[in-house]
């Protein structure tokens, strides 16, 4: 396994746009971005594997997401390769399961799954199974993946409402939450010192925003807030490592979406969702938010539709046998 270390000294990359960045960014291999921080981009496809991050304090090491269980194995003996220090903590940036679902993985390593309140609160929603309802989204995941197979899920037991701070004098990592973006209980990890800022899903490079769980309008309200923060880095959830520019760039889209979306109010469900199209082009022309605008678009379309008043889309019928 290669765990080849990509050095990008922090200087260098708060100076680097955004562009330079994604040039130089590489899946699947560890990058140091400060002293004993590291970020690792994440195998979108076929894996389906989000990014994480590790900090590596004098005594232990906290992991930033915990990925599929599968993911969590491509780590593993990466961040092993780098120390022999105690995996103490996983922290959950949100109940997605490709953030969360292998922390069994991590407890059986040593580690206690820590996150934001708001994620036990979601996990209880639509993992059902896992507090005596019915089967829920794991049971589901698991029916195309061998990795959910062979392991269970686990919730983080570790909570905290506003923040939760690590700090044993070198390093300090705020755990963070400002409010529904991506999903009701996005949690941040902030480097103050280093200006870093580990965002999860609340903040992407590229075409991953998932708007179903989260409110569009809310978001850019959270993104405002996040950015008076000041981070020179952002590590997002999916997609190459960037600068401050990301968070504007984010915040950017969804404006530029709501506005289109709102050209069509008042009209018929089924008028916008032949509008998609239109609207994808729309998107398209804005180079700075173009990379966003993918296949995850009509669902934002009808998310942002509906938040502005409008009716979900007509549902196909599925033929009965």
């Amino acid at each position: 396994m290669n765990t080849t270390t990509v050095l990008r000294p922090l200087t260098l990359i708060a100076t680097l746009g955004l562009s330079a960045l994604a040039c130089h960014a590489e899946v699947n291999k560890v990058e140091k971005i400060a002293d004993e921080v590291y970020f690792h981009e994440g195998e979108i496809k076929p894996s389906g594997h989000c990014n994480n991050g590790w900090i590596i304090f004098k005594d232990y090491v906290v992991v930033i997401d915990a990925n599929f269980p599968s993911g969590a194995r491509v780590i593993l003996p990466k961040i092993r390769a780098l120390t022999d220090k105690p995996i103490r903590f996983t922290f959950d940036t949100h109940h997605h399961g490709d953030h969360a679902y292998a922390n069994q993985v991590w407890v059986d390593n040593g580690a206690t799954p820590v996150a934001h309140i708001g994620v036990l609160d979601e996990m209880k929603k639509h993992e059902t199974a896992l507090f005596g309802g019915k089967p829920g989204r794991w049971e589901d995941a698991a029916k195309g993946r061998k990795d959910l197979q062979s392991s269970k899920l686990k919730a983080p037991t570790l909570l905290y409402r506003t923040e939760m701070i690590f700090d044993d004098g070198k390093h300090r990592v705020e755990l963070l939450h400002f409010g529904t973006a991506h999903t009701h209980g996005d949690g941040w990890a902030w480097l103050p010192k280093e200006k870093i800022l580990f965002s999860g899903d609340a903040c992407v490079n590229g075409p991953y925003n998932f708007t179903g769980d989260g409110n569009i309008g809310e978001w850019i309200k959270t993104l405002e807030a996040v950015k008076k923060l000041g981070p020179k880095i952002i590590c997002p959830g999916h997609g190459p490592i960037g600068g401050s520019e990301l968070l504007e760039d984010q915040q950017a889209y969804f404006m530029a979406l709501l506005d289109e979306v709102k050209k069509y109010s008042g009209k018929e469900p089924a008028e916008i969702e032949a509008a998609v199209p239109d609207i994808m082009a729309a998107l398209k022309k804005n180079e700075r938010i173009a990379r966003y605008a993918g296949n995850f678009l009509p669902a934002q379309v009808e998310k942002a539709f509906i938040e502005q008043g409008g009716k979900p889309w007509p549902k196909a019928e599925i033929p009965k046998k």
